[in-house]
């Protein structure tokens, strides 16, 4: 017996809404691997095991469902988890290694690779203008974040960019599965598919690719925030308080309502407008970590361009659905 789910319905204006909330929370997921001490990858392996345990006893224990489905999708949900624990890896490391702005830059480029990726794997015909609001996407963000790229920039950019390819390839994926499977069965295997293949990958990384030699697993408190007076007051360190915000509120509620959401609003459009995370980024480092970008007339005319591409995908679609049913019309 699978788990499945009804057909995909029309997307409502609740939605859209809410799938720009989901966008907003996401945009502090950068603030808060800069914010948690321990390096990218041990960060990914925490986010998603902790996660895909705590979904599954939830779905087991409380709502008493039950998490059975075929060997072969088991194994493709499983799979799919390892390409995100790839895009959230690669994701934190590069605002690591340099800093949000260059980050989100690169992020910025998920709609272009959706616009070739989903048609390559849903088997259609790639369409002119969704490779051309990928591109003005890029346009918009590129007049937004003007400047030149320092040296040490540029790796954080190459990971950025590879981070965004693979988030066009496991959305595309999960647009697939959500109509079959519940968000939340969904959810739970991909995260304990991601937190599985970053354990393979350990030994590894600890002897050839870690800053240090070996796993920094311990939770601390970060430097910066030792002689805050709200560090006393806490029976842990930061980084259980930044982590349980990472984990509960930007994956197990986030990533499960994205995936839910893929049934009635297409993946390229999904992609589309989380391309607003780097509007909502650039003010929090502003905020959080001071990086200098100021809210000047560049950042006016990028952010305009970005959500005319955004509210111009709906009409072009609406559009081109009222072409084709004209079009059967005349043939009958």
């Amino acid at each position: 017996m699978t788990n499945t789910t009804p057909l995909p319905a029309q997307a409502t204006i609740w939605d859209y809404l809410k799938l720009h909330f989901i966008v907003f929370i996401w945009s502090f997921t950068v603030v808060l691997g800069k914010l948690i001490s321990i390096p990218a990858v041990e960060l990914v392996f925490y986010r998603a095991t902790l996660a895909g345990l705590i979904m599954g006893a939830f779905l087991l224990i409380w709502r008493r469902k039950s998490l059975f489905l075929p060997t072969k999708e088991l194994l493709k949900l499983l799979l799919t988890g390892v390409v995100v624990a790839g895009h959230w890896i690669l994701f934190f490391a590069a605002a690591k290694v340099s800093n949000i702005s260059i980050c989100l830059v690169g992020l910025s480029t998920a709609s272009f690779w959706t616009s070739i990726i989903e048609p390559i794997i849903n088997k259609r015909a790639i369409k002119w203008y969704e490779i051309l609001l990928g591109i003005s996407i890029i346009l918009g963000l590129y007049i937004i974040f003007q400047f030149g790229i320092k040296a040490e920039y540029i790796l954080g950019l190459v990971m950025a960019v590879l981070s965004a390819l693979l988030a066009a390839v496991f959305s595309t994926l999960n647009s697939r599965f959500t109509n079959r499977y519940q968000p939340q069965t969904i959810t739970t295997y991909e995260m304990l598919g991601a937190g599985g293949g970053i354990a393979l990958f350990f030994p590894f990384y600890g002897a050839y690719l870690s800053e240090g030699g070996g796993l920094d697993l311990m939770l601390k408190d970060l430097p910066a925030f030792a002689s805050q007076t709200w560090v006393s007051y806490l029976p842990f360190p930061t980084d259980v308080l930044f982590l349980a915000i990472l984990i509960g509120v930007c994956t197990l509620y986030a990533y499960s309502a994205s995936v839910e959401l893929l049934r009635r609003i297409p993946v390229f459009m999904t992609n589309l407008t989380i391309n607003l995370e780097p509007i909502y980024g650039i003010i929090l480092a502003i905020l959080f970590f001071n990086e200098g970008e100021e809210l000047n007339q560049q950042f006016f005319i990028g952010t305009a361009i970005i959500l005319l591409s955004i509210l111009a995908y709906p009409f072009i679609r609406h559009y081109e659905k009222k072409t084709e049913a004209l079009r059967i019309r005349k043939s009958l």
